[in-house]
């Protein structure tokens, strides 16, 4: 658990007060952090079917100079910089930050767009503040996992598709159609009006059937298996319990699972 401070003095240490403590103030700073982190994720996935314009690009560089804020204050803060520096969700950040910032206009650097897309990886850096500061999540962890993976992979999918073939195939013609091959491959439908022709196409089809349905079945486990609480068992460490275990059921040691009035 992060330390409480009640007095924070200096630039660093308001800023980690913020980030990381146990307070009233920190809670909530966090709460906003996670609902701009939405809000960015849906500005990607709605404007990434919209043509650019002056409004989009102006808005663009609000978030850019959002998340580089953002970014900068959690580098400042961290003990372990080298660590985050090559941790995907960082590497996300920056392509984030470089795709709205960069002056590009029109799709002559769509490029920029799959980068943007790579954003979506940070959803697991909300998730872990979600993990800290939400006992609704603490509950469902496993199912929002599983519809985070399944929903990042559809859009860096989708992404991905649009771009390598909007200029060759008059099918993706935009990304909703990227998007729909995308899902009807996924779910090995295969209506088959919409193909990607060539090499590379089938290899992108293989990798989305593969680890697409991958996915959806860990998506449909978490929602129909048990669930289950996350909580180290200090003699064998196993991770998880059902909720109103008293004993580990590997080696059979008392465990003291917080309840929500422990949280």
């Amino acid at each position: 658990m992060a330390r409480q401070r009640s007095q924070p003095g200096g630039l660093l240490e308001t800023i980690r007060y913020y980030y990381e403590s146990d307070t009233p103030e920190g809670h909530r700073f966090r709460c906003i952090l996670v609902a701009f982190d939405l809000v960015t994720i849906l500005f990607i996935v709605a404007t990434s079917f919209l043509p650019r314009g002056g409004t989009t690009e102006w808005i663009d560089t609000l978030f850019g100079i959002a998340i580089l804020a953002d970014f900068t204050a959690r580098m400042a803060i961290s003990k372990t910089r080298l660590r985050e520096l090559i941790h995907p969700a960082t590497w996300a950040d920056i392509a984030a930050i470089v795709s709205f910032l960069a002056p590009v206009i029109g799709e002559g650097a769509g490029f920029m767009r799959i980068l943007r897309t790579v954003r979506l990886l940070h959803t697991y850096e909300l998730l872990a503040r979600l993990r800290k500061d939400s006992p609704w999540f603490r509950q469902r962890e496993d199912a929002v996992l599983a519809v985070a993976h399944l929903s990042v992979f559809i859009f860096v999918m989708t992404g991905i598709v649009y771009e390598t073939q909007h200029a060759s195939n008059q099918h993706i013609a935009n990304y909703a159609d990227a998007l729909y091959f995308t899902v009807t491959a996924l779910t090995t439908t295969g209506f088959g009006d919409i193909t990607l022709p060539g090499t590379s196409g089938r290899l992108i089809s293989v990798v989305i059937m593969i680890l697409g349905v991958t996915l959806f079945f860990n998506l449909a486990r978490a929602l129909l298996q048990p669930s289950k609480v996350r909580f180290r068992c200090p003699r064998c460490a196993l991770l998880r319990h059902d909720p109103d275990a008293v004993h580990c059921k590997a080696c059979g040691t008392v465990l003291n699972i917080p309840d929500e009035g422990n949280w």
